[in-house]
């Protein structure tokens, strides 16, 4: 199967999984498609950019209380498609986490599971398939409701990044050293309105991930800065 036939298989499938779950078994969901752009540079090299196609869900399986004093519990997941996946990552994640409800806040905290597929490089007029990276990733997301009817929403979320675990590519042909993690973060911030069935919302994220000048990393071509700029829409269940 072609990459582009089977990126499109997975998101029906996630979609199907979506409208069949949330009714049965959540108290809410949303289902979002948001488009934009996304910058990418590795090293030195001068950045890249591309338009960008991001599928979302979220359903909240127990809402929190604050009368009770008890957190709710989340799930969702993402697929992340660049146009031009030449020059910039592919990604697919899953989590899973708590929420806690206070007056016109909510704070989460998600433990979540990422999957990069790596562009390929040039080194030395030689191709350099980087290894995929599968990314454990604890986000931490505070969420304020404002206006009439608090229909108006704002959001922040920041993360750590964590050493990756490092899958090599099907496409190399010599095994590398893995790198070697420096450190990392990501942030994102997002404005949005809900319509009640449906909302719209824009977001900004920057990632950054430096890894150490070995063997593993030629040339500091696993170093990562990526800007995304989106906006779209979604449905609220």
């Amino acid at each position: 199967m072609k990459p582009c036939k089977a990126d499109l298989v997975r998101i029906g499938m996630c979609l199907l999984f979506l409208l069949a779950v949330v009714p049965a078994y959540c108290q809410r969901g949303t289902l979002g498609i948001d488009v934009g752009q996304i910058s990418d540079q590795f090293a030195n090299i001068p950045s890249t950019s591309s338009a960008l196609f991001d599928l979302n869900g979220e359903l909240v399986v127990i809402k929190p209380s604050i009368k009770k004093d008890t957190p709710g519990i989340v799930a969702g997941g993402e697929i992340r498609l660049p146009a031009d996946t030449a020059n910039h990552a592919k990604e697919y994640a899953v989590y899973g986490g708590l929420l806690f409800g206070t007056h016109n806040f909510t704070i989460g905290v998600d433990a979540q599971v990422r999957k990069i597929y790596m562009p390929s490089a040039i080194v030395d007029n030689q191709i350099l398939n980087r290894d995929n990276l599968e990314m454990f990733q604890l986000p931490l997301i505070i969420k304020y409701k404002f206006g009439p009817a608090k229909k108006a929403f704002v959001s922040a979320q920041g993360e750590p990044e964590f050493n990756p675990h490092y899958k090599m590519s099907p496409l190399a042909t010599l095994a590398l050293p893995d790198p070697n993690f420096d450190h990392g973060y990501t942030l994102k911030g997002t404005v949005g309105y809900n319509f009640g069935k449906w909302y719209v919302k824009g977001a900004y994220e920057s990632r950054y991930l430096k890894f150490d000048a070995n063997l593993g990393n030629p040339s500091n071509l696993y170093n990562w800065k990526s800007n995304v700029v989106t906006g779209g829409i979604g449905l609220s269940f």
